[in-house]
C-alpha cells in the first residue's frame, strides 16, 4: 500500500507548482489566476488524493485568492472507486483519460467534466445519457501526431467542436491536449499553439455552443511553463506534486 505523503510535503509541492504558475503567467503577461492546477491522480490511492485537497484546502485558507484544485482521473475504474472516499470535499473531478461507451454512465456518476472527448458517437452518448443535466465536455486533439496519443487529428478539431457544440446534453467548455514526447522545448510548445489557434477559431466562429469554448487543458510536470505561455487554462501535474509512480 502506497504510503500517504505527509501534509507538510505535500502543501511544499503544492507551493511549489503554483509558484511555477504564477512565475510562468507573469513571464507571458498573463495574470496568474488565469490558470488552474489539477491533480492527475492516476494510481494514487483516495486517502493520498484527500490529504492533498486537505493540504490545498490549508493553503487556501491561507490564502482566499487561490481557486481549489481540480481532479484528473485517466481511468474509469479509478473514478468509480476513489468517488465515495472523497464525496465529502466535493473535488472538481475531471476525466482526462479516454472513455469507451460502455462507461459512460459510470463516469457520469463521479466527473463533472470529461476532457476526452475525441469523437462526435462519445459526444452524443454523453448527451444522450445527462439525464437532464449539461455536461462540462472538452474535446482532446493529437496536436503532436503521435499513434500512442490519444485525440482527433488537428484539422478534423474544429468540426468535431462545432458538431459537439451543438448537442443539447453536453457544454464544450474547452480542448485538451498531450503534449509532444519530444525533449526539444520548441516542438513542444508548438504543439500547445496549434490547440490554442483550434480554440480560437471555434470561438471565433460564433457557432451556436461555441461561446464557452476557452479552457485550454495542456501541459504537465515536465513542461508546464511552455503551456502556461500558449495559453493553457488548465495544467495537468502528477508528479510534481505526489512523486513518482511506483505502478
Amino acid at each position: 500500500m502506497t504510503d500517504v505523503p505527509e501534509r507538510a510535503v505535500l502543501v511544499a509541492r503544492l507551493t511549489a507548482v503554483r509558484e511555477r504558475i504564477e512565475r510562468a503567467a507573469t513571464a507571458a503577461g498573463r495574470a496568474p489566476d488565469q490558470v488552474r492546477l489539477l491533480l492527475a491522480t492516476k494510481t494514487m490511492p483516495a486517502p493520498t488524493v484527500r490529504a492533498a485537497l486537505e493540504a490545498d484546502a490549508a493553503l487556501r485558507a491561507d490564502d482566499p485568492s487561490l481557486a481549489p484544485v481540480l481532479i484528473g482521473e485517466n481511468r474509469v475504474q479509478e473514478l468509480v472507486a476513489k468517488g465515495p472516499d472523497l464525496a465529502d470535499l466535493a473535488p472538481a473531478t475531471h476525466l482526462i483519460g479516454p472513455l469507451q461507451s460502455n462507461k459512460v454512465n459510470a463516469a457520469l456518476r463521479w466527473a463533472t467534466c470529461v476532457e476526452s472527448v475525441e469523437s462526435l458517437d462519445l459526444a452524443r452518448r454523453l448527451s444522450d445519457r445527462a439525464r437532464g443535466r449539461r455536461v462540462d465536455v472538452c474535446v482532446q486533439v493529437n496536436v503532436s501526431g503521435e499513434p500512442t496519443k490519444h485525440g482527433v487529428q488537428p484539422e478534423a478539431a474544429v468540426e468535431l467542436a462545432l458538431g459537439v457544440a451543438a448537442l443539447d446534453g453536453v457544454r464544450l467548455t474547452g480542448f485538451m491536449t498531450v503534449g509532444a514526447n519530444s525533449p526539444e522545448d520548441d516542438v513542444v510548445r508548438a504543439g500547445y499553439a496549434l490547440l490554442r489557434q483550434v480554440r480560437d477559431r471555434v470561438l471565433s466562429s460564433g457557432a451556436p455552443g461555441t461561446s464557452d469554448a476557452r479552457e485550454l487543458s495542456m501541459g504537465m510536470s515536465r513542461d508546464l511553463e511552455a503551456a502556461v505561455a500558449e495559453g493553457a487554462t488548465i495544467v495537468r501535474v502528477g508528479t510534481a506534486v505526489f512523486g513518482s509512480r511506483t505502478i
